[in-house]
């Protein structure tokens, strides 16, 4: 009789489908310690089928609009924040694209948005990445900004977009069909991923602006007005990334 350790490498690397299969032949195995294994074996294997279920949800609109040759997920983030640029991300996928654990940015953790940043970089049709300035948030308002951004991030994909899937907004100046979803970071799969790129791409830029300008914690915060944050600001002064126009409430019109 193989020995549980034996029993638990022999699932070591197998897909769901193996790990199935595999369970059906220790089903009889009366063992405590064998039943509870496969027990969390048949958990995983629920759990894998549950996400493939959710991401082919997460597919209706790129479905529903499937005559579009390069369907685009356009997403920002970032316009909350007191000190930093607003991102914007914009991503085609491929139309068969079935990327697990895609999903608001907001939702899923630093390391598995880390993750899926290499995943998607490597199977989309194009990413395209635009962001405005904190000089340019605070010249034209943040809205205006985080149009500025979305188009930008249009410009640089490497195909023109049939139709825009957008987070809850229609951008000005596009001359393609757009289709605003509220809270589509969630409901579509290309801008669930649009929101990944995004923000890893804008937390990397956080994480470096901290050297660049240490004492205001912004690879912890980065830039949203955190208690130690706003101390620091009254400490220190604002530095350069910081929005002035985000500030008066804190630091008063002398800035």
């Amino acid at each position: 009789m193989k020995s549980i350790t034996a029993i638990k490498e022999e699932f070591k690397n197998l897909t769901p489908e193996e790990i199935s299969a595999q369970i059906v032949l220790y089903q009889n195995d009366e063992r405590k310690g064998v039943q509870s294994f496969l027990l969390s074996q048949k958990k995983k294997v629920e759990k894998y089928y549950q996400e493939v279920e959710r991401i082919e949800n997460l597919c209706r609109f790129e479905k529903e609009y499937s005559q579009y040759e390069f369907i685009c997920g356009i997403d920002e983030v970032g316009r909350g924040p007191l000190a930093g640029p607003v991102v914007a991300g914009a991503v085609v996928l491929p139309k068969e694209s079935r990327i697990l654990y895609i999903n608001d940015s907001k939702k899923l953790s630093a390391k598995k948005r880390e993750e899926l940043f290499e995943v998607i970089q490597k199977e989309a049709v194009s990413v395209g990445i635009g962001m405005a300035s904190p000089e340019r948030i605070d010249e034209i308002n943040i809205l205006q900004a985080t149009y500025e951004a979305m188009r930008q991030a249009v410009a640089n994909l490497s195909v023109k977009p049939s139709l825009l899937l957008n987070d809850a907004v229609t951008i000005p100046g596009m001359d393609m069909k757009q289709v605003p979803i509220i809270k589509g970071d969630a409901k579509s799969i290309s801008i669930g991923a649009a929101s990944i790129m995004a923000k890893v791409y804008r937390d990397r830029m956080m994480e470096e602006y901290d050297h660049i300008f240490p004492g205001y914690d912004f690879a912890s915060n980065k830039g949203y007005g955190s208690k130690e944050h706003i101390e620091a600001i009254h400490r220190q002064g604002p530095c350069p990334i910081h929005r002035r126009s985000f500030l008066k409430n804190i630091c008063g019109e002398q800035i």
